[in-house]
């Protein structure tokens, strides 16, 4: 396993880890089930005020679990003026799952 390989998959086991950020990324797989009163399409994303309010955390404390799942490739974020709407990458999770499945 080479240095950049490793420290990838170190991102993404550390951004997994903690429960808030693993129920952020199931809950952005179906996001018309959970973000109903986003009123932008869901196709741009979530907007991270919706976490807010699905979730009861600070704006600092959900951007900084937002910020931990970009850091590690599993969120791919689009800006719209001052609103920023996150989304899954979904080949980023595929291809880590894939190779998780490969070495252990």
């Amino acid at each position: 396993m080479d240095d950049i390989t490793s420290i990838d998959h170190v991102d993404i086991l550390k951004a997994l880890a903690h429960p808030t950020r693993l129920e952020f990324l199931n809950w952005m797989r179906e996001p018309e089930k959970h973000f109903t009163s986003q009123l932008h399409p869901l196709e741009m994303g979530i907007c991270s005020q919706q976490f807010e309010k699905r979730c009861g955390l600070s704006q600092s404390t959900v951007s900084a679990h937002l910020a931990a799942l970009d850091r590690a490739g599993l969120v791919e974020i689009s800006r719209v003026g001052q609103w920023s709407f996150y989304r899954r990458n979904e080949p980023a999770i595929q291809a880590f799952l894939s190779e998780l499945k490969d070495r252990l």
